[in-house]
């Protein structure tokens, strides 16, 4: 049934807002957090949320009384800004959690940081031997030019060990073979750590090879709401409609009509149903590729061109109940075996036990990685849950009969894809959307840019003072290390916005590998 616009005084579903509110398009961490902010101000705020909860990639799902994450959620920040609305939100309801983790290669767990009798027990003599044999001839013959992510950890770790723990697992998550990657991503995604570094590491974990810092990758204990990431959200939802604030879920925005410099309403989709709300200003989290296709008018064709460019990585969870009352210690096992597609395992009960409706059961979420609409993406939900159960058999995790059932969530765009020209494409983007004087991008899709819950809310909070006067560059709040010396924000913002306090934000970042041209990757 095709939709219908019709006015505002005559829609009761959307009981608009009398007042001229901010529209905030996104109800995950990066626009509640910005629609909290705007409450905070005293000024009127709608949010809409296409899907049913909020959270988006961030929300917790219940099925049948079990809690699961769509992809593990650590809170861990260096910002103290945002620390501080987490513990708010949630007080003693936020627990303090011990990482432990694993590594899965060839019916072998290896624990994860590298514990010395672990991975030596686990290796053997003969391995041992020729993962240090394999390291000392890379010493002596690297590999050049290092150009490439597997160049760039085989002359770092040997060809060994760079096929047991990097390359499988790495292929999985992005769907690009290694060599075509860039060796940016590794030399910031794994900086600090080396084959050198992770042994001094399993005798002195305090310390790393250098003396006194500690290593990115290895944090050892983080942070998690008792009953799931989803009750942070939802912590925030509340906050802000007791504020009087209003977080509309099943809406979704249509078309953004605007007179070039301003936007001036957003449409509202609803039960086959369309209003257009007059707004103020707007702070938006949609995919960038979306948000260009939905102004009216249209874009620049050029702009219009870099928006189809920008692609996403996808991601699917297969959440299984297990009547056991206990399986394994760790948070979750990585994957680095091509004998099962599933490239992580998350134990949700050792998240938090509250995610189990009984202590005498278990639930596991297996993260598969796609493209929308490729074999996994497409496959029915039956044959995903049987597929999870043959490969837990596979792993010698389970007992294929002590699976009682399970469920299927799809995350589509859960991951932004750096591959070649998404940078130029980004650039014209953004060059566009700068004259557009109260509209504000902010969080993982909507700047295009893979980052943790911290750096979503931080931009958010940026957003909404930029909004009221303050001038902050928020394509600059990043996790690029080339940003650290040269960042200048003005605006008196100094617990939040310093370079030190950036700084700190963008080495607990995740980064994603950018492919290489065809003229640069090499078989």
């Amino acid at each position: 049934m095709p939709s219908r616009t019709i006015p505002a005084s005559h829609m009761d579903i959307f009981s608009p807002t009398p007042d001229v509110p901010v529209i905030v398009i996104g109800a995950g961490p990066a626009g509640l957090t910005a629609a909290y902010e705007l409450t905070q101000r005293s000024w009127p705020v709608l949010v809409l949320e296409a899907d049913r909860q909020v959270g988006g990639i961030a929300r917790t799902v219940e099925h049948r009384g079990f809690r699961f994450d769509i992809g593990g959620h650590r809170f861990f920040t260096k910002i103290e800004i945002v620390s501080r609305l987490w513990r708010s939100m949630l007080g003693e309801d936020f627990l303090t959690r011990p990482r432990v983790s694993r590594i899965y290669y060839h019916g072998r767990f290896f624990d994860y940081p590298l514990r010395p009798l672990n991975a030596f027990r686990n290796l053997g003599i003969i391995t041992s031997t020729r993962v240090l044999l394999s390291y000392l001839w890379i010493k002596l013959f690297p590999v050049a030019p290092e150009d490439s992510f597997e160049a760039w950890v085989t002359n770092r770790f040997g060809r060994r060990l760079y096929e047991m723990f990097f390359r499988t697992y790495t292929e999985k998550v992005w769907g690009i073979p290694c060599h075509e990657i860039g060796a940016e991503w590794a030399a910031q995604r794994i900086r600090g750590l080396s084959l050198r570094t992770a042994i001094v590491n399993m005798f002195f974990p305090e310390r790393n090879a250098r003396g006194g810092t500690r290593i990115k990758t290895l944090t050892n204990q983080f942070e998690y709401p008792r009953l799931g990431p989803g009750m942070m959200w939802e912590a925030f939802r509340e906050r802000i409609e007791r504020a009087g604030g209003r977080v509309q879920l099943s809406h979704r925005a249509g078309r953004i009509r605007h007179d070039g410099t301003r936007v001036q309403a957003v449409e509202i989709e609803s039960d086959g149903l369309r209003i257009e709300q007059p707004t103020a200003r707007v702070v938006s989290t949609m995919p960038l590729r979306e948000l260009i296709e939905a102004l009216t008018p249209a874009p620049p064709q050029e702009v219009v061109e870099a928006a189809k460019r920008l692609r996403y990585r996808d991601f699917l969870t297969v959440a299984v109940t297990i009547d056991r009352a206990h399986l394994f210690e760790d948070n979750w096992i990585y994957v680095h075996d091509d004998s099962v597609r599933v490239g992580r395992i998350q134990n949700f009960k050792n998240w938090s036990p509250d995610m189990v409706p009984s202590p005498t059961k278990t639930c596991l979420g297996l993260e598969y990685f796609c493209f929308e609409g490729d074999d996994l993406w497409s496959m029915e939900d039956d044959a995903l849950i049987e597929l999870a159960r043959r490969e837990l058999t596979i792993l010698g995790l389970v007992e294929a009969d002590a699976i009682s059932g399970g469920t299927v969530v799809r995350m589509p765009k859960a991951y932004p894809v750096y591959d070649e020209g998404f940078s130029s494409a980004l650039e014209i983007i953004r060059s566009y959307l700068t004259r557009f004087e109260n509209l504000q991008t902010i969080g993982r899709n909507g700047m295009h840019r893979y980052n943790n819950q911290d750096h979503s809310m931080l931009t958010a909070i940026l957003a909404v003072r930029n909004l009221f006067g303050e001038r902050h560059d928020l394509w600059g709040v990043n996790a690029d290390e080339e940003y650290h010396e040269e960042v200048h924000i003005p605006g008196g913002t100094p617990e939040i916005a310093s370079p030190q306090g950036l700084s700190d934000l963008a080495s607990t970042q995740p980064l994603v590998p950018r492919r290489l041209p065809p003229d640069r990757s090499h078989q």
